[in-house]
């Protein structure tokens, strides 16, 4: 980079670009090196992030936030991308007053009015909700909340939120929702049918230690990870089909099943 490229991405004058520089080879000496030749800094062999966002994680999270549409390229911080796709997925509608309102009243700790459309109704009833957290299971997002109507806490689709206004203050306590702070521990493992050629290959894919994959997962969460996993049943007796199994079932049965019974 040069002085140009810091001033062409962030709007900055040349003095400030100046410094700008001055200032992270300060913090990260070892990092950056001058070329003169080309005139610009080049990273050195010893570079090492100075900021969270420039991890690996963060900078393909934000290419497919841009694929998306989430963010415009003019405020990211990537500069010049690289072809990115992604497998599409239906787009879930999600209205931005709902959003708001389900935000104001979490942090308020407030009662929300909702029509609701349900799988299991044909017509929309009314709901009495009090929500205390957002929840996302890779597909679509959910808000937690106490049902008033049913007497339980469970998970209710944004975009199947016809209509919403705020109540009045809820007495209801998010620490009493069992589910939604029990964690439970996943341990991941290859198919044991698998040629262990493919074993190793899984242990790379999910990032395998000792053959395992240690995940911890919500309460409520389990139903959803386990579906988009492919394991919400016991291991497949093909293991092509199923190529990784939950190793440790047995232990995860009884919270499965206490999600699935209400």
């Amino acid at each position: 980079m040069n002085r140009k490229d810091l001033m062409q991405q962030f709007g900055v004058s040349v003095p400030q670009a100046s410094l700008d520089i001055a200032k992270y080879s300060e913090l990260a000496p070892s990092n950056l090196v001058y070329d003169t030749s080309s005139r610009t800094y080049m990273a050195t062999a010893f570079f090492q992030p100075q900021f969270l966002r420039s991890s690996a994680r963060s900078y393909l999270a934000e290419l497919i936030a841009m694929k998306n549409g989430v963010i415009e390229s003019s405020v990211s911080y990537i500069g010049t991308g690289v072809e990115v796709d992604v497998a599409p997925i239906p787009p879930r509608s999600i209205d931005d007053a709902t959003v708001a309102i389900l935000v104001r009243a979490i942090q308020d700790r407030l009662v929300v009015n909702t029509t609701y459309q349900s799988m299991t109704s044909i017509e929309p009833s009314e709901r009495k909700l009090s929500p205390h957290a957002l929840g996302y299971d890779g597909f679509r997002w959910h808000v937690r909340a106490y049902c008033h109507t049913k007497k339980r806490f469970s998970d209710f689709v944004l975009a199947r939120i016809l209509a919403i206004e705020i109540s009045n203050q809820s007495e209801i306590d998010p620490r009493d929702d069992i589910e939604w702070h029990t964690i439970v521990p996943l341990v991941l493992a290859p198919h044991p049918d698998l040629p262990d050629a493919t074993k190793r290959v899984l242990e790379l894919d999910y990032g395998m230690e000792n053959g395992e994959a240690r995940l911890p997962c919500r309460q409520a969460f389990l139903f959803y990870t386990l579906k988009r996993l492919g394991l919400k049943t016991s291991a497949d007796s093909n293991p092509i089909a199923q190529q990784i199994i939950l190793k440790n079932r047995a232990d995860v049965q009884p919270y499965i099943d206490g999600v699935t019974r209400k």
